[in-house]
């Protein structure tokens, strides 16, 4: 008999391990979402195997969960420290407040040149005396070597921000904030964002009920070019029960954006330019003048996962790939992989694709995933690399989840979401502190009604005791 102990320990182990907690099975019924189309990863950081381990090594899509992959290997290649460099430099010294010759801005890749760095950046210039520029600016973005994207080639909505490309020299995410604001007749449109050459043509009209989570579909917007660099027209309706709004957009390609918003900057602080603003690259012979440096990757990192920006995950998973060379998206994906490799992390059916979850492609399985948290754990950048992550019913992307529940402040879960997919992973704290790597991916047409089942997995963990009996194996 005690020859046959270690098998019947390790069948009943598999028999647990393969089942879905019932709250999760229920939910996933109501959700009419089947179990086959669900895979859950369930396991403590200190321990050998799994509480959960159902459709494990499913390849899977795992939507903004991938952004995990990319910023622990960030973390780990990069360094919590590192920092991108955007530098002004000019062919010659200016001269008595001129600027003869272009100046060049050359990009880093840095995810987050926001506006008030472009505008640090063109102070230290009329700081140290430039006044004038004679000849254009030139934006060098060099450092990637990546194809324009079509931006509405995702989802059809190509002026949302998430679907901007990467670029070398991104400036402000290359989008323009707005604030709607409404009043006695027609709403307002506000142009929080300077640009020098766009115009807003508002012929929003006052709606009429509650505002809805869909108020952005009311409104209808386009970018009409003409000789003074364009108009931008908002038609459609806006609830005044709304209030004020904030409504980011990304109308413009990326020179037209960075032209508009230099000129702007440029001629509030002070300065003139006579030439234009223009892609191209910085030559050899030219000189720095001012530097912005970027927040440490740490920062970064922490933007990114609590919520969810594409765009800078894009950034950062390029600046993975310029080790020799301006970075591309294969060069990225190789030493992700060699990365992987190295530390052990096989994980064959990983497909990355840009690296941020905007993807139909990207895949991993739950299992994979599950290992890279385990190994995060062990990492000397743990510490950063969990507290990116959003805290559940407090902040990010699940602030308004799971809140006062058991889980609430226990737990720091990344989401993910598609059209198709609904995903999270992350780490919990079980009813007696214990950390709980927690792992699920569903990929089904209802899966936008599969978030109760996500959260009731991380109520589950919450609510766990170390010594309980594993729940009975679901009908699911």
């Amino acid at each position: 008999m005690h020859r046959l102990l270690p098998l019947i320990l390790f069948a009943w182990a598999t028999f647990v391990r393969a089942d879905l907690p019932p709250p999760v099975a229920a939910a996933l019924k109501a959700a009419q979402i089947p179990a086959t189309s669900v895979a859950v990863v369930v396991q403590p950081v200190d321990a050998r195997t799994p509480l959960v381990a159902h459709n494990a090594q499913q390849a899977m899509n795992p939507a903004s969960t991938m952004k995990l992959v990319t910023t622990y290997a960030a973390l780990d290649l990069l360094g919590p420290a590192w920092t991108w460099k955007t530098v002004a430099l000019a062919d010659s010294a200016p001269v008595d407040g001129v600027l003869n010759g272009n100046l060049y801005l050359r990009g880093s890749g840095d995810p987050r040149f926001a506006i008030q760095d472009l505008w640090a950046l063109l102070r230290q210039l009329r700081v140290r005396s430039v006044q004038r520029i004679a000849g254009d600016v030139v934006l060098d973005r060099a450092v990637f070597d990546v194809p324009a994207i079509d931006p509405g080639a995702f989802d059809d909505k190509p002026m949302r921000p998430y679907n901007v490309g990467p670029n070398g020299l991104l400036i402000n995410f290359q989008s323009l904030r707005f604030t709607l604001v409404p009043g006695a007749g027609r709403p307002q449109v506000l142009m929080e964002t300077p640009d020098a050459a766009l115009r807003v043509d508002n012929r929003l009209q006052a709606g009429e009920g509650p505002c809805g989570s869909d108020w952005k579909d009311r409104i209808a917007i386009r970018l009409i070019p003409d000789a003074n660099g364009g108009r931008l027209e908002f038609a459609g309706s806006y609830s005044p029960q709304c209030g004020e709004k904030a409504l980011n957009l990304a109308p413009l390609p990326a020179d037209a954006h960075a032209g508009g918003l230099i000129r702007a900057l440029w001629q509030e602080l002070g300065g003139t330019l006579a030439g234009q603003v223009r892609a191209g690259t910085t030559p050899a012979s030219a000189r720095p003048l001012a530097e912005n440096e970027s927040a440490p990757l740490a920062d970064i990192v922490r933007d990114i996962n609590k919520w969810s920006n594409n765009v800078m995950a894009r950034q950062v998973f390029l600046t993975l790939g310029n080790e020799s060379g301006p970075a591309t998206a294969e060069r990225a994906r190789r030493r992700i992989a060699a990365w992987l490799d190295g530390r052990g992390l096989r994980f064959p059916e990983l497909v990355l694709d840009n690296g941020s979850g905007l993807s139909r492609e990207e895949r991993i399985a739950a299992a994979s995933m599950n290992r890279l948290l385990l190994d995060a754990w062990r990492h000397p950048a743990m510490a950063e690399f969990i507290s990116s992550m959003p805290i559940v019913g407090i902040d990010g992307t699940m602030k308004r989840r799971l809140k006062d529940s058991q889980a609430t402040g226990r737990a720091h879960i990344k989401t993910g979401y598609l059209d198709g997919v609904r995903a999270a992973a992350g780490y919990a704290l079980d009813a007696d502190g214990r950390r709980i790597a927690v792992t699920a991916f569903i990929n089904h047409p209802r899966a936008a009604a599969g978030g109760p089942a996500i959260d009731a997995l991380i109520a589950w963990v919450a609510q766990r005791r170390a010594g309980e009996t594993p729940p009975p194996l679901s009908d699911e």
